[in-house]
């Protein structure tokens, strides 16, 4: 059986599936655990209570994300614990978590993968629009490997309603959203409806538009050791780089999106699908150039996807099962890289699809769990000149378990995976590779428990061993990379990826205060990284892929109390703060790992207002690779208010911030362009939302 016609099969089962309801009448009023679930309760874990987490895990909703969203999904999740960003300008900028990137890191819609490039190259933007974001769970550690080995790094999962869950109790509902910035003059909307339509049918319809110019600074382009470079350089064009400052050539973007979407939702199950079209087009900043003879490039990527997504549940009153839930998605998703004068010079063409089936146990005494199975294929192709990778397919299968036992002050937790994986690159002769076929079988494991300490308060361990199998790019990259100004080289004969880890956690909340807070070690066999060296191929830095013994350790955490109750609001202070260190066996410090950074707040919460004023410092980075190059501190001031004129349960709210109000010059250590591009100066914003 081909991959195409399982899929279709496990499909068609699916649409079986709600057979088996009882009738068409809707589910419990707060049958959306989408809206119904606060802070404490984990969409990603099989709605599992946040404190018998045994990892780091993160939520942003309601307003906290309205105020966080951006035109990236990594500059959203930014200020999270554990959380940094590639930030290779202000479209692309994917998650980094604990330090980890790429193919280490899975973004997921709903629990399905986002079916696009943005794992192969730091230039490609997540086909994942944060404005379409509802919520948005971040989960770190052994935790998140139910979702696939190359989730070794965490999870990010971002749930819309394009598939409903609840029949709505009004006639229509609707949410809408409208923003401006200042920093690259953003304009953004976006609007959700939901249509009940009878019978146990519910419509929804979803669009949103985004467009920016170029993003301003906050000081000098170019970081300090290359001023001092250009300034020195014999040329007076070169000279005058020194010089640059405020806005970021290349950074013009402009997004759309439109979706569809139909469900079913009876007493006893629900059926729904979503299709969904996204153009995106984008400038990635200027890579400037210090060598006269040498031009810079500034590439502008032109991304268009289509996806077809689908999800059936069945609840059934009795047996084993409290649900079995089926997620199944499909994206056809191609991007130009166009230089500058007009030419496309490379195309990226992806289509891939992944299912997933998962059975949740119903709770047998202290006995509960869940375990199913998932599956991926991945055709990838990469035409033009600067192709730096063959054609390749991929193709994965797994299947997991976890199991819990809640012995009320002990809790046990039990949790395995195997998954087996297909990587073949075909012949190129622009890159002087032969045709090429790796197999790999992956298992990981993971046992941890946690304790009641006192009322409140509860202490948690777990030890894990997990393994990755290499990627296409690992393995079979060879050739320049326009967007990246980088000559890419893998490594055919790469083994498993291995590591052998643990982790405690301490959580505590009572009345005015919580508190989280995650320590981590994992020692990796044969970790795979990407560093610069020395050499040069067709006028561009080698960045070769290698492997090696490797070990990361790391903590992260938040808190948060209630300082006074002012009239009919509380004043509230709140602090987070994360570190990691990865060292690379024989070689020293892995490149593009965060330093240090610190973020504390002050928030008055109210009804009617919601006001915050926070600092972030980011320590300095001089504990680098070879060939990296140091970065300097910073300390930025934010603030915002929301105002509700008509309550928290109102229909509409307005909000202004103010973010790095002081228009300093900050760089992230694990952006690839960080001595080229620094963060936005400056940004007012303003916007408001209506919801009926």
């Amino acid at each position: 059986m081909t991959p195409h016609s399982l899929f279709a099969a496990i499909l068609l089962a699916s649409v079986a599936m709600p057979a088996f309801a009882q009738d068409a009448t809707p589910r419990d009023a707060q049958g959306d655990h989408h809206n119904a679930a606060d802070d404490t309760i984990v969409i990603t874990a099989l709605s599992r209570d946040r404190d018998d987490f045994l990892g780091g895990v993160s939520v942003l909703r309601g307003a906290d994300l309205a105020a966080a969203k951006r035109p990236s999904i990594g500059e959203t999740l930014a200020n999270l614990p554990g959380v940094s960003a590639t930030s290779f300008g202000p479209s692309a900028s994917r998650p980094v978590l604990r330090g980890f990137q790429g193919d280490r890191i899975r973004v997921l819609i709903d629990g399905i993968g986002s079916f696009d490039a943005s794992s192969s190259s730091v230039d490609h933007a997540v086909a994942i629009n944060p404005l379409i974001a509802e919520r948005i769970e971040v989960l770190r550690g052994p935790s998140a490997l139910m979702y696939g080995s190359s989730a070794i790094g965490g999870v990010v999962n971002v749930f819309d309603t394009r598939i409903p869950r609840k029949l709505p109790n009004e006639a229509i509902h609707l949410d809408a959203d409208i923003d401006y910035a200042s920093a690259a003059d953003e304009r953004r909307g976006g609007a959700v409806a939901d249509v009940p339509l009878g019978g146990g049918f519910v419509a929804h319809i979803d669009g949103s538009y985004s467009r920016t110019g170029a993003l301003r600074t906050g000081g000098f382009l170019l970081s300090p050791a290359l001023r001092a470079e250009a300034a020195a350089a014999p040329d007076a064009e070169t000279q005058e780089l020194a010089g640059l400052r405020g806005k970021l050539p290349n950074t013009h973007s402009r997004s759309s999106e439109i979706a569809g979407g139909l469900a079913y939702i009876g007493n006893g199950g629900s059926l729904g699908f979503s299709v969904s079209r996204l153009d995106n087009r984008y400038g990635v900043p200027v890579r400037f150039s210090l060598d006269p003879d040498v031009e810079a490039e500034a590439p502008t990527l032109d991304v268009r996807q289509n996806r077809a997504d689908m999800r059936a549940e069945i609840t059934p009153v009795a047996g084993p099962f409290e649900a079995v839930r089926f997620r199944a998605g499909y994206g056809d998703y191609r991007h130009f890289e166009i230089e500058d004068t007009g030419e496309i010079a490379t195309t990226f063409l992806n289509k891939g699809m992944e299912a997933r089936l998962d059975f949740v146990q119903r709770r047998s005494g202290a006995w509960s769990g869940s375990f199913g199975a998932q599956y991926l294929t991945r055709d990838f192709t990469v035409i033009g000149e600067e192709a730096f990778l063959p054609p390749t397919s991929t193709e994965q299968g797994g299947l997991f378990l976890v199991q819990n036992l809640d012995l009320g002050a002990v809790k046990l937790e039990a949790g395995a995976r195997y998954e087996h994986s297909r990587v073949a690159a075909s012949a190129s002769d622009a890159l002087g590779t032969p045709d090429a076929e790796r197999s790999f079988s992956a298992v990981s494991a993971s046992l941890g428990g946690s304790i009641a300490l006192i009322d409140g308060w509860r202490i948690g361990a777990n030890i894990s061993h997990s393994e990755r199998a290499p990627t296409a790019e690992e393995l079979f990259a060879n050739g320049p990379h326009l967007a990246t100004q980088s000559f890419e080289v893998g490594n055919p004969l790469f083994a498993k990826e291995r590591s052998n880890g643990g982790e405690l956690t301490l959580r505590g909340r009572g009345d005015g205060y919580s508190i989280e807070i995650s320590g981590y070690y994992n020692d990796f066999g044969r970790f795979i990284y990407q560093s610069p060296t020395s050499d040069i191929e067709d006028d561009l830095p080698v960045y070769q892929y290698a492997s090696a013994g490797a070990r990361q350790w790391g903590i992260e955490g938040e808190a948060t109390v209630t300082l006074a109750t002012l009239g009919a609001g509380r004043l509230v202070a709140d602090v987070l703060g994360d570190y990691v260190r990865v060292t690379i066996d024989g070689v020293g410090p892995a490149p593009f790992i965060p330093p240090l950074r610190v973020l504390g707040g002050l928030e008055y919460q109210s009804d009617r207002i919601d006001a915050r004023a926070e600092v972030e410092h980011v320590t300095g980075q001089d504990r680098i690779a070879d060939f990296e190059t140091p970065t300097a501190a910073y300390t930025l001031a934010n603030a915002r208010i929301e105002w509700r004129p008509m309550g928290r349960d109102g229909i509409v709210s307005f909000r202004l911030a103010a973010n790095n109000i002081f228009d300093v010059t900050a760089r992230r250590h694990a952006s690839f362009l960080k001595d080229y591009a620094p963060l936005a100066g400056r940004d007012i914003r303003v916007g408001a939302s209506i919801r009926f």
